[in-house]
């Protein structure tokens, strides 16, 4: 599927319906256009199953409540709008994205309680996110924004305003032949790239920063999980910056990038080593049995 993404055959569920793809419109005064007011999931389905759909769905409801927005549908009610979407289009594999915003409504200011809340689910056909890094190791720039205080943001909403930096930190990266970002956060610590978790490895154990001023993703708690099962050790802490050369090998986790290997991190370098490759494909195993 190629082109813009508004102009598309398919089907898109929005609001309780089904609509033709290109008529799933909002107005130009939508509240959430101009405030941010909307919180989203991103998730796979492989085979014909979602990939912790649940657990994604009830992330949407609780981003939702996170930033005061309470969403009128059910943990039930969503999932069964994925698998309309699903079926309406013909796939059995391919990304789901779940949305919630405030729409038009009386309120026109940075108050919005007159607004209602309004739904959406979409999805198209998505290979991998990172290309060919998986074979070769993904190339990070390091990024100038960083990562909020849980005092000024909702850290652990999946909220559309907590990406602005994200994309003004991933245009930057792409303009250096780049394909992501690595991000540290308010305090100097590795926190995240803008939109994956990160995990490095030293002398045979693993190591991924603490997600306390960011979301402990999905695909980051499994893959924690997953590493435990092999008896492999895991440190949930703090890092530094200058400990990023002693790693040996590093790689990126999140729905869309599932497990993606990384080559490089501005002028760190990394192996594409056996650790990483291990729980690349593990993970493929897991999503599809």
């Amino acid at each position: 599927m190629a082109g813009s993404y508004s102009d598309r055959d398919g089907f898109i569920w929005m609001d309780g319906k089904l609509l033709p793809w290109r008529e799933a419109n909002v107005h130009i005064l939508t509240h959430a256009m101009h405030y941010a007011s909307s919180v989203f999931e991103g998730e796979r389905c492989y085979n014909g199953k979602i990939f912790k759909g649940r657990e994604h769905s009830a992330r949407l409801l609780t981003s939702g409540n996170l930033i005061d927005m309470q969403i009128p549908y059910t943990v039930d009610q969503i999932e069964a709008a994925k698998a309309d979407v699903l079926k309406a289009n013909g796939w059995d594999n391919a990304y789901v994205r779940a949305v919630a915003w405030r729409g038009a409504g009386e309120d026109m200011g940075v108050a919005s309680k007159k607004n209602p809340v309004r739904m959406a689910v979409a999805a198209w056909e998505w290979g991998s996110y990172y290309g060919d890094a998986k074979m070769k190791g993904a190339k990070l720039d390091i990024a100038k924004w960083k990562r909020p205080s849980p005092e000024t943001a909702p850290s652990q909403a999946k909220a559309a305003g907590l990406y602005m930096i994200c994309t003004m930190s991933k245009h930057a990266a792409e303009a250096k032949g780049c394909s992501d970002a690595m991000m540290f956060d308010y305090r100097g610590y590795v926190a995240e790239a803008t939109g994956a978790n990160m995990f490095f490895v030293k002398d045979g154990e693993v190591h991924t920063p603490l997600a306390d001023c960011f979301r402990n993703g999905l695909t980051r708690q499994t893959v924690i999980q997953m590493l435990k099962d092999k008896n492999i050790t895991v440190h949930e802490r703090h890092i530094m910056p200058e400990e990023l050369e002693g790693f040996e090998q590093c790689w990126l986790t999140g729905t869309a990038a599932e497990v993606t290997p990384v080559g490089q991190i501005g002028d760190y370098n990394f192996e594409v080593g056996a650790m990483a490759r291990d729980v690349a494909e593990s993970y493929e195993r897991l999503v599809r049995a």
